[in-house]
């Protein structure tokens, strides 16, 4: 899968080192910002089925609808599609000796987690993100 990098609407967000660990708890300051990863299975999303939009949690960024939402039994909250591809960039991950596509908030540069090309239809694409990047800011239907 390319680099994706796709024009924004909005302003980048740009914050010092300082300010993210000011805002961030520290694990998800190694998560965002670090490009950790939460160990599988751990994750508050995991296993949610809340309807609702789940947001970048460094700076509130629509990302994720729960529609899009399925239990890929990897460990970690599973999307076929993002909301809106330009909301999201793509970028070669090439750390623990293997080749990966992170994806990443394109507002504020989170690490959100990795897509893999074994996903479900209609994308065949599967976004496993961090629970920890995520806020889910449910439905009010």
């Amino acid at each position: 899968m390319p680099d994706v990098e796709k024009p924004r609407s909005q302003a980048k967000i740009v914050k010092s080192d300082q300010e993210w660990r000011r805002q961030l708890t520290p694990q998800q300051y190694e998560i965002t910002r670090q490009h950790g990863t939460e160990p599988a299975f751990t994750g508050q999303y995991c296993d949610t089925k809340t309807d609702g939009v789940y947001e970048c949690l460094c700076c509130g960024e629509s990302l994720y609808a729960s529609t899009t939402k399925y239990d890929s039994g990897t460990g970690w909250p599973s999307f076929w599609t993002p909301i809106d591809e330009s909301k999201i960039r793509t970028k070669t991950d090439t750390s623990y000796g293997m080749v990966r596509t992170e994806v990443l908030c394109a507002a504020c540069n989170s690490h959100l987690g990795h897509v893999f090309e074994d996903g479900p239809p209609p994308t065949g694409l599967r976004y496993c993100l961090n629970s920890a990047s995520l806020k889910l800011k449910p439905s009010t239907k």
